[in-house]
């Protein structure tokens, strides 16, 4: 049963570890400040986004609008309101730094699941705890119990240094230069509150990684990361990290660039937050949209930023945390419970065998294995946390991290306990075989609760995953080596850009329904730290989308060369081929008369949206000027990503920005049908009658994705790399997809148009 917030504060008196203990105090004191009207909105919503608190939608995926109360199994009371964490339940994000764990604290997570979510707890894309539907008068209880086993949700969100991630195998993988556990430990403390992380324009991801072939640390797509290395001093070997800066996802990917070759441990921390202090100084305030530091290092170059984070740290004053956090790593090493031994014989259990081959992995410690717990979708039960926390107390000394798949990782269990292992997670359904595989799918919230979700990835994800798994027995052994990533919308919060198949999704309006889409990606790649993004070539309907894993991966095994891998298959055939086979799925869309579920997303019987204009006359569809221009724009974007392939950036990126032009040019024709093909006339159209009067401004990004189609423009007769032309490619495609955004509003509400016609 739940206590009051009352209770569990005395209860926890005096016993909450410092500084979190007062933490949890601050903000139940600022919530009652809220409560009495002495802290404005806006304040107090930087605040709790700072203690791990968000807004979300529900009701799988329609926004709560106040227009109706409902008693939820696992609330309080009714709710009503406008859909903030104020007025509705909202999520909880929980940092876990590094992804460890131990059985306390997955037990304690178990029971704040079942006493104020509901029921499940789900794992994050950055080895965090999510819990929804939690209202916000419960923050200050669940935070004292997170806080008593040693959690804390502070600068879990917001404009903050978010959880610091590391590859789950670090200490154990016989491949790391050395163990980063420690580290990344020291690192999440450090800058948890520190002077130099709180002028941030957005949020700062930190992550690890003990060597720089595989994809556990993934440092390549991070604000700050940390490829583990050694070198030769004086006859003796010198731990150190490869430094790089600047990467990101979101909707136009960066690849990190280095900062330094070689910085030795010594120097983690004070280049860390020099670098901090840099990004806190220089980075963009008022424009969220170019406020992340990867924006910072293209402004001034790699060269330049390099050169302030010297003279910054040569200024910072010595701190003694420097070294001291850095000591005593001995007394947190990691060891086993129980002695080594020797894998079972599994005699002919097929379950048991498919489960080793999939998820169990050898540690460079003689006798002992990690066993990955995989999760579908990131999600599991009170329950299931709880017998999980009995079997990692039974077998190890509460060896267990999260994962960036959204998985559990179990580590120093001895090879002679395996087969029991398996059978104590088959019993409450956690055996489940394929870990980091094809199966394996990871997918962010979407639509079921993310307020930016544009259709659903978690119904996509679940669906692909089901017929997959029906066809297990028979995929090929290149097939299961795939990863596939989907997110919602094109933020990349699922990893869509570093995966084999990636998607994300989007709307189009169709026979005059809107109707679920997702762009299909090709060309990311998941190893070598995330060593390169992928690019859209197609968008299909949400209900097709399982169909273009078939196609893509039948005319994988059909057509690549002996053991070549998908990524360099797709290098060597090109994306041309690819988009030719998936064309047929975007096309010859059923009316909704014919087949209602089409205009229906995954998992959501209910219709997805309708707009206003009827269907076209019987004797065939009648095709606008605006449907023609949007077809060439997204062809020409396409085009430019082949020129990319074709090795020729300069060709890519002119080519992307004519389709700028195209589609721009295919919008001002809705209003203006005498628009010419200057581009100085289009730029001058569109800027008149959609930017200035705020009708191509998305509700969420606001003027970001015109603002792309502006740097493009001014920038004409620029000399394109191959980084820049793949943005200006990316760019232009997510100005397109605004295109069909603002054209749906202009058919659903007639639009004021400028003096001119």
């Amino acid at each position: 049963m739940k206590a009051s917030a009352a209770i569990w504060k005395e209860r926890f008196k005096g016993k909450l570890p410092e500084p979190l203990g007062s933490e949890v105090d601050q903000f139940e004191t600022e919530i009652g400040l809220r409560q009495q009207g002495k802290i404005e909105d806006k304040v107090f919503a930087e605040t709790r986004l700072r203690r791990g608190a968000y807004g979300q939608r529900y009701d799988n995926g329609h926004r709560y609008d106040g227009t109706e109360s409902r008693k939820l199994p696992f609330a309080d009371k009714p709710t009503k309101g406008p859909g903030t964490m104020w007025d509705a339940p909202g999520m909880l994000r929980i940092k876990i730094p590094f992804g460890g764990l131990n059985p306390e604290q997955l037990e304690t997570m178990s029971e704040l699941a079942e006493e104020y979510s509901d029921g499940i707890a789900h794992v994050t894309t950055r080895q965090d705890f999510q819990l929804h539907f939690i209202h916000i008068e419960n923050g200050p209880s669940i935070m004292r119990r997170l806080a008593a086993v040693g959690i804390t949700t502070r600068e879990a969100c917001g404009n903050a240094v978010r959880n610091v991630t590391a590859c789950p195998l670090a200490g154990v993988c016989s491949d790391e230069a050395f163990d980063v556990t420690p580290y990344s430990h020291a690192l999440a403390w450090f800058l948890m509150g520190h002077p130099d992380t709180m002028e941030f324009g957005r949020k700062f991801k930190p992550a690890f990684s003990g060597c720089a072939q595989h994809a556990c640390g993934l440092t390549q797509m991070h604000d700050i990361g940390f490829t583990a290395a050694v070198r030769e001093v004086d006859g003796k070997l010198q731990r150190g990290f490869k430094i790089v800066v600047g990467g990101g996802l979101g909707p136009v990917p960066r690849q990190a660039r280095t900062l330094t070759e070689f910085a030795p441990v010594e120097e983690m921390l004070p280049i860390t937050q020099a670098v901090c202090r840099v990004f806190g100084r220089h980075g963009e305030k008022k424009n969220r949209n170019a406020a992340r530091i990867k924006f910072l290092v293209d402004k001034w170059g790699i060269e330049k930023f390099r050169a302030e984070v010297v003279t910054t740290r040569q200024e910072l004053r010595e701190d003694p945390r420097w070294l001291e956090m850095l000591k005593g790593f001995e007394k947190t090493a990691e060891g086993p419970l129980r002695p080594p031994g020797e894998m079972p014989k599994l005699n002919g259990n097929d379950k048991l065998n498919q489960w080793v081959r999939g998820n169990v992995r050898d540690q460079r410690q003689a006798g002992y294995v990690t066993c990955a717990v995989t999760l579908p979708l990131g999600d599991i039960t009170a329950d299931q946390l709880r017998a999980l926390a009995d079997t990692v107390r039974k077998y190890t000394r509460g060896t267990i991290r999260t994962t960036v798949e959204q998985n559990f990782l179990i580590r120093w269990i001895s090879k002679s306990d395996v087969a029991a292992v398996f059978a104590e997670l088959d019993a409450v359904n956690l055996a489940q075989p394929g870990s980091s595989s094809v199966v394996d799918i990871t997918a962010c919230p979407g639509t079921d609760t993310c307020k930016l979700g544009i259709s659903s990835s978690r119904g996509l994800g679940g669906e692909i995953r089901n017929r997959l798994l029906a066809k297990s027995y028979q995929l090929d052994e290149a097939i299961k080596a795939l990863h596939i990533k989907i997110s919602g919308c094109f933020n990349s919060c699922g990893d869509h850009h570093v995966a084999d198949l990636g998607f994300y999704g989007v709307s189009r309006t169709i026979n005059g329904y809107k109707v679920p889409h997702f762009q299909v990606l090709l060309g990311g790649q998941w190893e070598n730290n995330a060593g390169s993004y992928g690019l859209p070539i197609i968008a299909v309907p949400s209900k097709r989308a399982p169909d273009a894993v078939d196609r893509v991966t039948e005319y994988y095994v059909k057509n690549r060369q002996k053991d070549e891998k998908f990524f360099a298959f797709i290098k060597r055939v090109g994306k041309g081929p690819i988009r030719e086979i998936l064309e047929p799925l975007a096309e010859n869309i059923p009316t909704h008369d014919a087949d209602a579920s089409f205009y229906s997303d995954w998992g959501d019987p209910r219709q997805y949206s309708i707009g206003d204009i009827g269907i076209g006359e019987c004797a065939g569809e009648v095709v606008t000027r605006y449907e023609f221009e949007l077809v060439a724009a997204e062809r020409l974007v396409f085009e430019a990503g082949l020129h990319l392939d074709r090795g020729v950036p300069q060709q890519g990126g002119e080519t992307a920005y004519s389709a700028f032009l195209k589609a721009a040019k295919a919008l001002v024709q809705v209003q203006y049908d005498d628009v010419g093909s200057e581009p100085d006339e289009i730029f001058a159209e569109f800027k008149e009658r959609f930017f200035d009067t705020q009708l191509f401004f998305d509700p969420f990004v606001g003027p970001k994705f015109a603002n792309f189609f502006f740097a493009a423009h001014a920038a004409r007769g620029e000399k394109f790399d191959a980084d820049t032309a793949h943005h200006r490619i990316a760019e232009a495609q997510l100005f397109i997809e605004a295109v069909h955004n603002c054209y749906n509003k202009l058919r659903s509400k007639p639009a004021p148009t400028a003096a001119k016609s």
